[in-house]
């Protein structure tokens, strides 16, 4: 059995532990950098997959270790909603068939955490002259709409999520020829509301209206493909976000109940209350994704991401400090105006389902009060 007067630290280390917009090439205020240029801190994929090298994030299948299917490098540092995102990327096939395949996740949905698969909006990239630049629903979460914009298009998803092509950005081949095969190219995306744009190299690709309010995706994760099939390598350089003002959407709305200064009123373990003396004086203090939790004999931090659109919400922990640093625990939470309350795995036993606890079950229930 865990011993009860060690839960307390590992908890707080735990959480504890519609008109076109073209992107201003030389501006970058309000931008911040996801990518720290030197390894996958903030990400999480298959390490066989992802590295970084010379600087850059690299996906990359061989023989040896091929993709068993579409597999996911996924940011953990929030949610996004509506902003613009801009990277570079390079994509190229390492078969004779010409093949490789790769996007941008967003507004996303984790469906698979242990194979890192993601579904949802996809800004699509490859090697080929057809996808790059669309918009694609990976996995059909979006509704099963396959192609919701080829390259091209101007198109609204009506009310009765109907495809509308409402008019031309150019010609697909016109498009293509602004690529640099081989080479660095930008890509930018923008989502906001239910407006959603992809640039590439400073022309727009696709501008969609989704008016199918029954199939929609309003915030997720983010996430960059790598895609099952012959071997090949994609890289992404210079990654960067941008929440926009004034639509700050309900993921931002969201983490902006979390933040500020919280208290422990109590906690549980093993099917039962935490004595008092274990959870006085714990202060948990949140700002943006990153949090510390101080009592008198330790002083704890890290960072986290939640996923608020599902039911349960989801939390993930990630310390960087004490016995659990560099690792990912897995909580569910629930949030209101002054109060906050976190169950989460102490041991590798899955996302807990429900805010209760067992003996030996390996999770810990804890609920805060906002500090005045």
């Amino acid at each position: 059995m865990k011993s009860i007067m060690s839960v307390p630290i590992l908890a707080c280390a735990a959480l504890l532990t519609h008109a076109t917009v073209v992107p201003a090439a030389d501006s970058e205020k309000g931008f911040t950098p996801i990518f720290n240029g030197k390894d996958l801190a903030g990400w999480n994929g298959d390490a066989q997959l992802w590295s970084v090298k010379e600087g850059v994030i690299t996906g990359q299948t061989t023989e040896q270790h091929p993709a068993k299917g579409n597999t996911f490098l996924i940011w953990t540092n929030g949610t996004v909603a509506d902003f613009e995102f801009r990277c570079s990327f390079k994509i190229a096939p390492n078969n004779d068939k010409g093949f490789a395949n790769s996007g941008i996740q967003y507004r996303s949905k984790v469906l698979d955490e242990k194979n890192w698969v993601v579904g949802g909006y996809q800004a699509d990239m490859e090697a080929g002259p057809t996808y790059t630049g669309i918009l694609y629903d990976e996995q059909g979460v979006a509704g099963g709409r396959n192609i919701m914009a080829a390259r091209g298009e101007k198109v609204v998803w009506d009310k009765d999520c109907q495809k509308q092509v409402a008019g031309s950005l150019g010609k697909s081949e016109e498009l293509q020829a602004a690529l640099k095969q081989g080479d660095w190219n930008d890509y930018t995306v923008i989502a906001q509301g239910n407006h959603f744009q992809h640039f590439i190299n400073g022309k727009q690709t696709v501008d969609v209206i989704d008016d199918c309010e029954a199939k929609r995706l309003t915030s997720g994760v983010l996430a960059l493909q790598l895609h099952a099939g012959q071997p090949m390598t994609v890289q992404f350089r210079n990654i960067r976000i941008k929440t926009l003002s004034g639509e700050a959407g309900p993921a931002a709305a969201e983490m902006e109940k979390l933040q500020g200064v919280w208290e422990v009123a109590s906690g549980e373990v093993n099917g039962g209350p935490m004595p008092a003396e274990d959870t006085a004086g714990i202060t948990l203090t949140i700002a943006g994704n990153k949090y510390t939790a101080v009592k008198a004999d330790f002083n704890d931090h890290g960072s986290f991401s939640i996923d608020a659109t599902r039911n349960p919400k989801q939390m993930d922990v990630r310390p960087e400090t004490g016995s659990g640093a560099g690792k990912t625990i897995l909580a569910i939470y629930e949030a209101g105006s002054a109060g906050l309350r976190v169950c989460y795995a102490t041991q590798d036993t899955g996302r807990p389902t429900a805010f209760t606890t067992e003996v030996d079950s390996g999770r810990v229930v804890f609920t805060y009060k906002r500090k005045k």
